[in-house]
Parts: C-alpha cells; sequence; structure tokens
C-alpha cells in the first residue's frame, strides 16, 4: 500500500509548541511536516495537529506536533493540550523582542500542566529577518542554558534549522525512553532473579545471589 510505511512506527512522541501568537509556529509545523510555508498570517483557529514518521537509528518515531491554534492570544490554552506531551518547542520572534520577554511566563505554564522530564527546546524563529532582530543570540542561549532546555534559530520561511530543531527534541526524547527501558527492563530482570532464588521447589534449599 502506497501510504503503508506512514503506519508503520515503533513509537509515537506527541511535541507541543507553545509561544506568543505570530511568532511561527504554524508554518514551523507545516514547515517539517508538509514542506510547506505560508505568508498568510491570519492566526490559526482550532486545535490542530500534523504527524511525520522520522528515523531514529533502526527505530520509526512518529511526531504528532500539536499546534496551539490561536488559542494562546485569550489565554484559553487548556491542561488536556499538554497531557501525554513528550516534548515541547517554545517558539519567541527573534524580531520581537516582547514575544521573548514572556517565555518565562510559558515555561511555568509548560512545567505546570505537563511532566518534569518533558524535552523542551527554546526556538528563536525568523532568524531570515537579520536586519530586523531584537532578540540577541547570545542572550537567548544563556537564558536556554540556565533552564536546561535545547536552543536553536530557525526560519520556517527558508527551512533554516526546521528539520534539526524537531529531530534533535525527538533524539532527545527517544534517548529518555530508551534509557527508561533499559532500566524497566534491568529492574524486571534483578526483580525476577530474586523471586526465582527466593522460591525454592519441593525439598530443595537454594542459595541467593543476584550478580549486577
Amino acid at each position: 500500500m502506497g501510504n503503508g510505511t506512514e503506519e508503520d512506527y515503533n513509537f509515537v512522541f506527541k511535541v507541543v509548541l507553545i509561544g506568543e501568537s505570530g511568532v511561527g509556529k504554524t508554518n514551523l509545523l507545516s514547515r517539517f511536516t508538509r514542506n510547506e510555508f505560508s505568508h498568510d498570517s491570519r492566526t490559526t483557529i482550532g486545535v490542530e495537529f500534523s504527524t511525520r514518521t522520522v528515523m531514529l537509528g533502526t527505530a520509526a518515531v512518529k511526531a504528532q506536533i500539536w499546534d496551539t491554534a490561536g488559542l494562546e492570544r485569550y489565554r484559553a490554552i487548556t491542561s488536556a493540550y499538554y497531557r501525554g506531551a513528550v516534548g515541547a518547542l517554545l517558539v519567541f520572534d527573534l524580531t520581537k523582542h516582547h514575544t521573548y520577554a514572556v517565555v518565562e511566563r510559558w515555561l511555568k505554564e509548560l512545567y505546570d500542566h505537563a511532566e518534569a522530564t518533558i524535552v523542551v527546546m527554546l526556538v528563536g524563529n525568523k532568524s531570515d529577518l537579520t536586519q530586523a532582530r531584537e532578540v540577541p543570540s547570545d542572550e537567548a542561549r544563556m537564558f536556554a542554558e540556565n533552564n536546561g532546555l535545547l536552543f536553536l534559530e530557525t526560519s520556517a520561511l527558508d527551512s533554516t534549522n526546521v528539520e534539526l530543531a524537531f529531530e534533535t527534541v525527538l533524539k532527545e526524547i527517544f534517548a529518555k525512553v530508551s534509557k527508561q527501558r533499559q532500566n524497566s527492563t534491568r529492574t524486571n530482570a534483578i526483580t525476577g532473579s530474586a523471586q526465582a532464588a527466593q522460591e525454592p521447589g519441593p525439598g530443595e534449599k537454594r542459595a541467593c545471589c543476584i550478580s549486577l
């Protein structure tokens, strides 16, 4: 089947886009999932998400990218939007300092509703508008480092770093999930060994040793 590969995946990762209205979240989403860019700057209305499956090593990961869809201007984003999210791109407009000034508030809202282990990248969008820049790279990078965030500057218009931004977040999530699975398998193996050692068969006494 032609689109069968779209459904062949090992993991589904929900990633949310957050930030002020007009910073380019919808265009980042459409550039990554459909390689499209719209010059029409009308605000998206209604919750929407798009998907794209990417290969990370031998694993197929389906990225489910959610867009706030204009609700941020009404402060109407609900906890359901964040529920189950394992990654977030916190986007601001490099040419509008006020969109960067409220990044801390967005970060607080994210951590109030999402899991503490969520992977977060701070994204300075519209890097193609070099003459209009209002937020220095070093300032944003320092904020990201101080808050344990990933950081990249992107341009949804000319595609700069868009792939890299999403794939970096997905790789970071994948690394965390893989580590958790390894730890879980290890714990189960140890628990299983302990149970086997503590339950000798009929008429039999067994010495207990667990090698870690």
